[in-house]
């Protein structure tokens, strides 16, 4: 039965490819909604010839909260915006004018559709663990959406969303979940990945080879000018409500420094950034500890200008996901903030774990550190050696700049180049921009 389906098929595709384009149209909007496989050729072959714009499909269940996955998958979307139709997919209400304000995108040609899920309706977080056994799919609704596009690009390693698109691809930061009920991943043409250590895992966990491996962008240099650099520990990373970026033992670190060493630390100060969502109870803990402190500073969800006002200022760069975490989803995936501050020529002190050891290179561009002990000891011979302070800033931004915008643009515009051509026999996609 099989093999008489496909042969009828075949027959179908070859007297299809003579219709015009009115007639080809008008075949697809009558044909079975539930006959994927020739509904998604139909749509391959009005992109062979030029009928119209691909439509491509950005889904992100969490990105009404800052994070750096987040930043990751919006800048392939900022490569791609002139050539396709694009619709962004989440679940929670955010504003285009958000991606501007957080990360410097302008998305004015793009369309947000929100899908709320009714499983969810009381949460900020999206946690797709929450899903039990017993529960039906939530996510359902998105792989029924997909169907509307050419390309879906699920970038939020939400294994959970089936796609119906003619070409799919999941973006893994860290395959945070092993194989279970509702697991998908194998259903997707591509597994793009964001650092070595990531592949391992998803080796590891998810026992499939990823294919396409595109390291962050990183694109907080600024102009030429100099600025004058202050006596400024930073850090930048999202306040998770379960404290995986340690910025309660951040500012325990940074208390015990300044009690070990008053006269050299006595005019330092600590920066926290990060984002967060409305309710979040590690934040409320993290603002009761710096009650009365000073020299110690919270900001949440900044703009981006005031970020990099405070990465042209810093001058030491702290972050330690992974400190007393046996469980690898929650070191470091990769640390896009940490390469921020080295480009500008911050010198960073990290945890040696994860993605930050494919970054910092111990001892030329910053140092990795295993312990709060350690962190305190690499901090304060950096503020007490200002020869080995400069000598590290100006590694560290050469080391930096090697994660540039302009690498990440090329590796995305050519990965598509290869689907382009091979799944929709389009060389030309850059040029049909109607």
């Amino acid at each position: 039965m099989k093999e008489k389906q496909k042969r009828m098929k075949t027959k179908i595709f070859n007297k299809i490819k003579d219709l015009s384009e009115n007639e080809l149209i008008t075949f697809i909007r009558n044909i079975n909604d539930f006959d994927i496989d020739l509904l998604n050729s139909l749509k391959k072959i009005e992109i062979q010839r030029g009928f119209r714009k691909p439509k491509l499909a950005f889904y992100d269940h969490t990105l009404h909260l800052i994070g750096g996955g987040q930043k990751y998958g919006l800048s392939i979307i900022d490569v791609l915006k002139k050539y396709f139709k694009i619709t962004i997919i989440t679940h929670k209400k955010v504003d285009l004018k958000d991606f501007n304000k957080w990360y410097g995108f302008d998305f004015k040609d793009i369309e947000i559709k929100v899908i709320e899920l009714v499983f969810y309706k009381d949460d900020n977080h999206i946690d797709p663990n929450k899903v039990m056994i017993k529960d039906d799919n939530p996510f359902e609704i998105v792989s029924y959406e997909s169907m509307n596009y050419d390309i879906f690009i699920n970038n939020s390693m939400n294994e959970m969303v089936y796609p119906f698109s003619p070409v799919s691809m999941i973006i893994c930061h860290f395959p945070e979940r092993r194989p279970e009920k509702y697991f998908y991943v194998n259903k997707y043409d591509y597994i793009v990945y964001n650092s070595n250590y990531t592949a391992k895992w998803i080796r590891n966990k998810w026992k499939t080879e990823p294919n396409v491996h595109i390291y962050p962008p990183v694109d907080m240099i600024q102009d030429n000018k100099v600025y004058e650099k202050e006596n400024i520990i930073l850090s930048v990373a999202r306040f998770e409500v379960g404290g995986s970026k340690k910025q309660y033992e951040l500012i325990k670190s940074f208390i015990m420094l300044k009690n070990l060493f008053p006269e050299q630390t006595k005019d330092w100060r600590l920066v926290l950034v990060g984002g967060s969502g409305e309710k979040n109870p590690y934040l409320d803990k993290i603002k009761k500890s710096v009650l009365g402190i000073n020299d110690i500073e919270i900001k949440i969800n900044i703009k981006l200008e005031e970020l990099k006002s405070l990465y042209s200022k810093a001058k030491i760069f702290w972050h330690m996901c992974g400190l007393n975490n046996n469980d690898p989803s929650l070191i470091e995936h990769f640390g896009m903030s940490i390469v921020e501050s080295m480009q500008n020529s911050l010198v960073p002190v990290v945890y040696d774990g994860g993605g930050q050891r494919e970054i910092v290179e111990h001892g030329v561009s910053g140092f990795r550190v295993k312990s709060q002990f350690e962190l305190i000891t690499k901090t304060i011979e950096l503020i007490s050696n200002n020869e080995l302070f400069e000598k590290i800033s100006l590694n560290s931004k050469n080391r930096g700049d090697e994660f540039s915008i302009e690498i990440f643009n090329e590796k995305v515009i050519g990965f598509f180049n290869e689907i382009m051509k091979n799944e929709f026999k389009n060389k030309k996609w850059r040029e049909n921009l109607d």
